[in-house]
């Protein structure tokens, strides 16, 4: 496919176009919102105020080769403010590996899961957001910035910070720190 060209077609208002980009990328924008929101309902919500805010702003793009940075940083933006708006903390938490490995130690692997969601959990959205990028959607650091909107600097500060506080939260656990944490790298 030639995101360019589709690009182009989608921003002199082509409906057709547009749905095609939104097919390729709704599901890693749904991922991303999921694990920096921790609420699906919330992340669907904010997955389609950023497809809005696309589709409204995309006459405006100037660089159609930077179309998918431009889409993840609507959608963290959208989560962000999502989050600023409901100031509390989302009870349900669901946190699904995008490659699914081969589970020998079932019940290991929960312990360790739900620790990381309570260290995950403790980080406030705009520090979730560089972890969840990542980490757990594999982005280079530099296209988190992108994505983000911030300089590479205070994207490497706040992965920093993060790894930091998710450290602590887990030696706060007595016998439950998992190997890649211990290690200063989230699972």
């Amino acid at each position: 496919m030639d995101q360019r060209g589709t690009v182009e077609r989608a921003r002199q208002g082509d409906h057709d176009a547009f749905a095609v980009l939104v097919d390729v990328a709704t599901a890693r924008l749904d991922a991303a919102a999921r694990l920096i929101l921790r609420d699906p309902e919330l992340a669907r919500d904010a997955v389609q105020e950023a497809l809005i805010r696309a589709w409204r702003d995309l006459p405006g793009l100037r660089d159609p080769d930077r179309f998918d940075a431009w889409l993840y940083r609507l959608t963290v933006n959208s989560c962000l403010d999502l989050a600023r708006r409901r100031r509390r903390l989302p009870i349900e938490v669901d946190i699904s590996p995008l490659d699914s490995p081969v589970a020998t130690d079932t019940a290991g692997l929960l312990a360790d899961r739900e620790l990381l969601d309570g260290a995950l959990r403790r980080l406030d959205p705009a520090h979730r957001a560089v972890v969840a990028l990542h980490y757990l959607l594999e982005m280079p650091l530099h296209e988190v910035a992108a994505s983000l909107g911030i300089p590479l600097g205070t994207v490497k500060s706040r992965l920093h910070y993060s790894l930091a506080a998710m450290r602590t939260t887990v030696e706060a656990e007595p016998d439950a720190a998992p190997a890649q944490l211990a290690e200063g790298r989230p699972a």
